[in-house]
């Protein structure tokens, strides 16, 4: 059963639990851990490989001791190889396994394009549903210590106009447990894409097992004066923001956590903007062809009659990121950015 189902109406996009304040609080790396640990237990057609995965320090703390437990059959290392890997990974899915190889950074995940776009995306499609690549492939993306252009970059853009995956960006813990179910158990392939920073979270996360569907948003914050739309560590910035913004001045902007941009819940971000008339869309990728630019297009596609102001949007500036502290605070946004870009477009 939907941990959804138990506290909201059919469809209804609503406060999550967490924003409720009650329940068992963990970490999102821990909420990660159950997950995973949930479908190891219970399917042993599921294994984890990648570089670092059985390491004492277990990829950001996510697969530490599994090796332990499962055995370096279902919890291994990898060469540096990642494209002949993905390609390991699209043929154990053919057989019925269901892999989730491990990216630390996810500028690696360019070397397997090859397998990731021209195979593993397609091949369902090609042979009429015949076979399916049950394959997650989980990154960390987002600035570090000053990771610089090669170890720092969010490629969600880039893929988001590929059939055939599915593209899923939690912002909490609660939703990061539940995606990540509903991810190793999807029959084609999953781009599980998770931030740094907001692995230092923690949140209301229930102990049970429960799984979050794709395609469906949530109104973290109501508001009436405009719409922010977004996912992972950018919506985090924007919904910090936004409950600034109303304690502060009173300005009541609506936060639209997507959760997954593929699928895309069209239809929770259409209905705000007809109501607030306004639109901020934020991400943590580059703001050129990628999210802002695809959802900016939707709206002024299929609302542009509800618009009052023109679109705005917030993302990485049109240049690679910097290595360093400095240079970085002024390249990426920041929750001061998030709140001036709100309030002069509530002011619009």
């Amino acid at each position: 059963m939907l941990w959804d189902e138990k506290l909201v109406q059919k469809n209804a996009a609503v406060l999550e639990p967490e924003q409720k304040q009650e329940g068992r609080v963990v970490s999102y790396v821990q909420a990660l851990r159950e997950a995973i640990e949930d479908a190891m237990k219970n399917d042993s057609s599921v294994f984890l490989l990648g570089q670092g995965v059985d390491d004492p320090g277990g990829m950001f703390g996510v697969t530490k001791g599994f090796k332990e437990v499962y055995g370096p059959a279902r919890v291994f290392d990898t060469p540096v190889s990642e494209e002949g890997m993905t390609g390991i990974c699209n043929g154990a899915a053919l057989m019925g396994m269901r892999p989730i190889y491990f990216h630390n950074r996810p500028d690696f995940l360019l070397l397997a394009f090859n397998q990731i776009v021209n195979h593993g995306s397609k091949i369902h499609w090609m042979d009429n549903g015949t076979n399916n690549i049950p394959l997650v492939i989980w990154s960390a993306i987002g600035r570090g210590w000053g990771s610089g252009p090669q170890h720092s970059q969010a490629i969600q853009g880039l893929l988001l106009g590929v059939p055939g995956i599915k593209i899923v960006m939690p912002s909490t813990p609660y939703d990061a447990k539940g995606l990540m179910a509903t991810a190793i158990r999807d029959n084609n392939p999953v781009i599980f894409i998770e931030h740094r920073w907001l692995m230092r979270r923690e949140g209301i996360v229930p102990e049970e097992s429960y799984e979050i569907p794709f395609g469906k948003g949530v109104v973290r914050q109501e508001g009436k004066d405009c719409t922010v739309v977004g996912a992972s560590q950018s919506i985090d910035l924007a919904w910090t923001a936004a409950k600034q913004l109303k304690n502060e001045s009173g300005i009541e902007a609506e936060v639209i956590d997507l959760r997954t941009i593929k699928p895309l819940d069209e239809e929770i971000i259409l209905n705000s903007v007809k109501k607030t008339g306004k639109l901020l869309v934020v991400d943590t990728g580059w703001a050129m062809g990628g999210v802002c630019a695809e959802i900016g297009c939707l709206v002024a596609e299929k609302a542009f009659s509800s618009l009052k102001a023109p679109i705005k949007r917030i993302g990485l500036p049109d240049c690679h990121s910097p290595a360093g502290n400095v240079l970085e605070n002024f390249y990426y946004p920041s929750t001061v950015t998030m709140k001036q870009a709100i309030a002069s477009l509530v002011k619009l």
